[in-house]
């Protein structure tokens, strides 16, 4: 039997050949990964919760079944263990968002992407930290807790989805879902040197993702490796009639575009710089490992011209007013009547409903969830609702538009996943605005519904991660994975292996 820290630093896939050949059990994997929690939790802090139980009936109810070889049909993933960001619904298991208006739900159903993972036999080994309801970049916002990032423990993970990032960095977890609203999966996966996709709009199910802006979310893989991705991708990606905004079409060939990424063969292929996302505000390192990066795809055959998407600096702040606007009327629900905290007044303030909505929203939510709310309010009340709601739809309007000229010049976008790499802890929390420029690259694909994905470039002059963005036309996510999947290997080559192997983990060792 290969060694716990030899497992845990296999990847996804791997881990399944290893399951299909019955080198390994899908308990042994999970063990494994438990193990490293343990370890790896006093520094990390990736978990809200850990879910050793249940995970491991998981992964013996999937090994009885392989045993019997009932697991024919079963996604490549079957048996492999996974985690879950705690923005998505999980039968049985305490669901927050990180926010204690949540504290101690434990939701009666699954949301379709649980049930597709669990129908896979993937063990779920507990729900990741993230900004309270997803509303932040740096995972500092949220209520319980706050996670590092396992390249240096000074700096963040990104966010919101950073307890995602880091667990499948820290090696905790192989896969974890996350969600997507302004770049809460890619900018955690520049800042901890992961794998981040956000498939097309619609292109997996929303139900059961606990809404922050509805027109924008959507979930995601995490991973160490592009074909990772692309095969967790098939396993949650897909129509669901229980979503209305769910695309009825089958998954794209991401799987197949990923391998053939890995011949490095991208002759043909017509690549667009994005001019817009670069220049003021993009650190020199950040611009340098991107500019390596682009040399290394026309070494492998693709044609690189630069592109203008003269709207995307405007989608930023059109961003900023119609997630708040959404943030306002999805958060409405949580008002102490139906389920979740609930707090009523002191005795010498009169007991009314209104009372006790206001007491329980101030106690339940954070200061990063109430400036939202605030703002998205003022967007949509009256007098105010077309001066900036509908203005910044138009603004998105005209960044598909942009999109879609690109697209019939470019099989794919290109950008630096995030400006920077990961801050230090406290440098933006006091200035929102200065954390909200940090979105910059990403959010034109939320605004735009297009699939989008990002991969490790290298490392920045102060040891951390750095972000290489591409962007792929709607419901044509393979085309962004054969490059990606190309340029992986590219520079695996060049380091001598994965990006990984520069990372120092003390929990690992025996």
């Amino acid at each position: 039997m290969t060694n716990a820290t030899e497992l845990v630093k296999l990847s996804a896939a791997e881990m399944a050949a290893k399951l299909k050949a019955k080198e390994v059990s899908s308990r042994e994997l999970t063990e494994a990964h438990l193990a490293v929690i343990d370890k790896a939790e006093p520094t990390v802090d990736a978990f809200l919760k850990v879910a050793s139980e249940s995970a491991l009936a998981e992964a013996d109810a999937f090994d009885a079944k392989n045993a019997k070889g009932e697991t024919e049909g079963l996604p490549e993933l079957a048996g492999v263990p996974i985690a879950i960001k705690d923005m998505i619904v999980t039968k049985g298991i305490e669901t927050t968002a990180a926010s204690k208006i949540l504290e101690g739900w434990i939701p009666p159903y699954d949301a379709t992407v649980i049930s597709k993972i669990k129908a896979a036999g993937m063990p779920i080994l507990g729900k990741t930290n993230l900004d309270e309801f997803a509303q932040g970049s740096s995972t500092e916002h949220s209520a319980f807790k706050t996670t590092k990032n396992p390249w240096n423990a000074e700096h963040v993970p990104g966010g919101s989805g950073g307890g995602s990032a880091s667990a499948v960095g820290a090696f905790e977890a192989p896969i974890a879902l996350g969600t997507d609203t302004g770049g809460s999966i890619r900018q955690p996966g520049a800042f901890t040197g992961t794998v981040g996709v956000k498939p097309t709009y619609g292109g997996v199910s929303r139900f059961g993702a606990i809404a922050m802006a509805s027109s924008l979310d959507q979930i995601g893989p995490v991973s160490r490796t592009v074909l990772d991705s692309a095969l967790l991708h098939e396993v949650i990606g897909g129509h669901d009639k229980r979503d209305s905004t769910s695309i009825p079409r089958e998954v794209p060939p991401v799987v197949a575009a990923a391998r053939e990424g890995q011949k490095m063969d991208l002759t043909g292929m017509k690549i667009g710089l994005v001019k817009e996302l670069s220049g003021d505000g993009f650190q020199a390192d950040v611009e340098a490992r991107f500019n390596e990066a682009v040399k290394l795809l026309e070494g492998m055959g693709a044609e690189v011209v630069e592109v203008s998407c003269p709207h995307f600096p405007a989608a930023l702040g059109a961003y900023y007013i119609i997630m708040p606007s959404e943030v306002s009327s999805n958060l409405a629900r949580y008002d102490g009547m139906r389920y979740g905290l609930r707090v009523m007044p002191p005795a010498d303030v009169p007991q009314t409903a209104a009372n006790m909505m206001a007491y329980t929203r101030e106690a339940g939510f954070g200061d990063e969830v109430k400036r939202r709310i605030i703002l998205g309010t003022y967007a949509l009340s009256a007098g105010y609702y077309d001066a900036w709601y509908g203005s910044a739809q138009k603004v998105r309007t005209l960044v598909i538009e942009d999109f879609h000229n690109a697209f019939e010049k470019v099989d794919v976008l290109v950008s630096p996943t995030a400006p920077t790499t990961a801050f230090k802890f406290g440098e933006k929390t006091a200035d929102p605005i200065t954390m909200y420029l940090g979105d910059v690259t990403t959010i034109p694909a939320n605004m735009g519904g297009v699939p989008a994905m990002s991969i490790p470039a290298g490392l920045g002059d102060d040891g951390m991660p750095v972000g290489f963005q591409f962007f792929a036309p709607q419901m044509q996510d393979e085309k962004m994975y054969k490059p990606a999947a190309a340029l992986e290997a590219a520079l695996e080559n060049q380091w001598g292996g994965p990006i990984w192997n520069k990372l120092n983990t003390p929990w690992l060792a025996d």
